[in-house]
């Protein structure tokens, strides 16, 4: 057996109908446009225009088709490759841009790492680099839900390296004892980091491990949109039933690197790479659109071209916007600035001017 073939696992699977027929091109636009944005933010960060990149290339099926299944309602809480989930719910290119440059348009004002951002407008809570803590914050906000009688669900993402988390285990404990609507979507992406998911854990599936948490787990193939979308919309359901939580197991595949400072080449082999690409998510819902006679080849290459100019739009608006001003540090602090804060910002302030070389 292959590594590739070692991952794939199997287990109980969603059944019900899959993607909307007439959703399908909405659907694969929206993967395409995580694919071309991914290729172009890692270009920007090898051209040392952004600082730091996490690409999700191979698993726009999985984000996607999760997205779709969900009610702009619903909080989202992302590990931090969820660029797929962040398009779906609606956040603009230049809004991400903003975050990825870290400059004056940037909501979160620069504060965090270029690849974390977040809008409280699209319930995307902001990402965070430890790992799983967004899982217990899932779990928190359904609690809370929950006891206000909202009908919503959260849905927290995370990798199958996450699953040797602690955090990951009080979160699904937590969730199985009060038996809260939250969607635990795991993509495994068959490698945390450089460790392969065979030396990961010794469970036959990660979904298995919810089971000791009486928390029902299921496996679907991450590269099939109309697989995710049944499996979440299943688990959303059982949640607003009253049926507690879900753990899905999406078996996906990292395409590229683990983020801008990973070098797969040196624990991937160029077989293992080549078995999971011949299963690339994007050019399998192309097929199928193709086949149906909803998409040509020219229509494709029209759309490219399409997104890759809202891209650069995107791009040049946020590049062209101002750095963010230094005397941002003192807000957020408070809700109304101390008068310590108010004159070390004043102390600071002829520094911060354009021109005086603290300033770009």
């Amino acid at each position: 057996m292959s590594e590739a073939a070692a991952g794939r696992r199997t287990a109980p699977v969603a059944a019900g109908p899959g993607l909307p027929p007439e959703d399908l091109p909405k659907i694969y636009r929206t993967m395409l446009l995580a694919r071309l944005m991914d290729e172009r933010c890692l270009s920007l960060q090898r051209q040392g225009r952004i600082g730091f990149y996490v690409p999700l290339q191979g698993q726009e099926a999985a984000q996607v088709a999760c997205a779709w299944a969900l009610e702009p309602t619903d909080w989202v809480f992302p590990a931090y490759r969820e660029l797929g989930i962040a398009l779906v719910r609606g956040i603009p290119l230049t809004t991400l841009f903003d975050q990825f440059i870290g400059n004056a348009g940037d909501i979160l004002k620069g504060r965090q790492m270029p690849n974390h951002y977040g809008s409280r407008d699209h319930r995307f809570v902001t990402a965070s680099s430890p790992v799983g803590t967004q899982i217990i914050h899932a779990v928190g906000a359904a609690m809370a839900a929950q006891r206000h009688r909202d009908p919503i669900v959260t849905i927290t993402f995370f990798g199958d390296g996450t699953t040797s988390s602690n955090d990951f285990h009080s979160g699904l404990n937590f969730a199985g004892v009060f038996h809260t609507p939250t969607i635990f979507f795991c993509q495994n992406n068959q490698w945390a980091i450089s460790m392969p998911r065979e030396h990961q854990t010794r469970s036959e599936t990660l979904a298995v491990k919810g089971t000791a948490y009486g928390v029902p787990g299921v496996v679907v193939d991450g590269m099939d949109a109309h697989a995710v979308y049944r499996a979440v919309r299943e688990a959303r359901s059982r949640a607003l039933s009253g049926g507690g939580p879900t753990l899905i197991e999406a078996q996906v595949y990292r395409l590229g690197p683990h983020s801008t400072s990973d070098d797969p080449k040196r624990y991937r082999t160029d077989a293992e790479m080549a078995e999971w690409r011949a299963r690339d998510p994007v050019e399998r819902l192309k097929g199928e659109l193709v086949r149906s006679g909803q998409l040509t080849e020219a229509d494709d290459e029209k759309l490219k071209e399409e997104l890759r100019t809202e891209i650069g739009a995107a791009l040049k608006q946020a590049e062209s916007t101002a750095a963010v001003d230094p005397l941002t540090i003192f807000d957020d602090v408070f809700a109304v600035r101390t008068p310590r804060l108010d004159a070390e910002r004043e102390e600071l302030r002829p520094y911060s001017a354009p021109g005086s070389g603290g300033h770009p």
